[in-house]
């Protein structure tokens, strides 16, 4: 459970991000989520947190090759 990668850190397709019980963390752009609430990448990246709410992140892949 928590966070498996921190902001600005270099992620590849399908790596695990963040692992929940609920969303606390909100999939942002090329972030998808799985049945267990479980984040993941989608492209080859640099992991990106940003406020959305008072309680919840938003995560978010940036492309990079």
């Amino acid at each position: 459970m928590g966070l498996k990668v921190s902001s600005g850190e270099f992620v590849k397709t399908g790596e695990i991000i963040v692992r929940q019980r609920g969303r606390t963390f909100i999939p942002g752009q090329n972030v998808g989520i799985g049945r267990d609430f479980t984040l993941f990448s989608k492209v080859n990246g640099v992991v990106q947190f940003i406020n959305d709410t008072r309680k919840k992140k938003k995560i978010k892949v940036n492309p990079k090759e």
